[in-house]
């Protein structure tokens, strides 16, 4: 019994009195974890465009959303989602609407 006794009811969780609500510390922005989903999403999409490789561009795609689904930061990594976005949506339209490669064949 003496064990309960030494317990602070200060930092007893059954009691609604002793409760506090949880405040999320602020994080500065170049504090924030390197989100890799990006980074990948970004050198696929410009691996897609220069190279003209679909795989890489539907998969800067993938990795596009995966990032958007994960952002923690809406104003830098909206800029690099963004970015990987259009770099995507550039390979894809030029490897499927642009002039075949030459050697390649459809």
């Amino acid at each position: 019994m003496s064990h309960a006794h030494n317990s602070s009811t200060a930092n007893d969780p059954r009691q609604p009195s002793a409760a506090k609500p949880f405040v999320a510390t602020a994080t500065a922005p170049q504090d924030l974890p390197i989100d890799y989903a990006g980074f990948v999403a970004v050198i696929f999409g410009v691996a897609g465009v220069m190279f003209k490789y679909k795989l890489s561009s539907w998969m800067a795609l993938i990795f596009c959303a995966q990032s958007l689904a994960n952002m923690r930061n809406a104003e830098t990594d909206l800029k690099q989602i963004s970015m990987a976005l259009m770099f995507a949506i550039m390979g894809l339209v030029s490897n499927y609407l642009g002039p075949a490669r030459p050697g390649a064949q459809s």
